[in-house]
């Protein structure tokens, strides 16, 4: 169920805090960590810390907590010094996803090219 910690969710398991992440900021609502595998100087993944498989999900279940993550991007972005930076929000396999819990990803810290991926 939707909001509902999920057992075999990763990030549910770092929300919990059964599974080590560098934290860089946690709010009531979100968490966020540095990204394991940075594609980025500056890769930090925000996380709601209720369960929703996915961005389109959660704006739509609850979109004050939405707007938390990307508030939080901002904050991240600024603590980091990235004076340009990136959210980006991969939405199924297809798109990259690899966790399905909703996450955001900044990335900054160098240049960043267009279009991605």
């Amino acid at each position: 169920m939707a909001g509902e910690p999920q057992a075999d969710c990763l990030f549910c398991k770092i929300v919990a805090g059964d599974v080590p992440a560098t934290l860089v900021r946690e709010t009531d609502t979100t968490v966020a960590f540095r990204d394991i595998n940075p594609q980025a100087p500056t890769h930090i993944l925000i996380i709601p810390k209720a369960h929703y498989p996915d961005a389109a999900t959660l704006a739509a279940a609850e979109p004050a907590v939405a707007a938390d993550v990307l508030r939080e991007a901002g904050e991240v972005a600024a603590e980091e010094k990235a004076d340009s930076y990136r959210i980006v929000f991969n939405t199924g396999s297809g798109a990259g996803q690899t966790v399905f819990h909703a996450h955001a990803h900044v990335l900054g810290g160098r240049g960043l090219q267009w279009p991605p991926g």
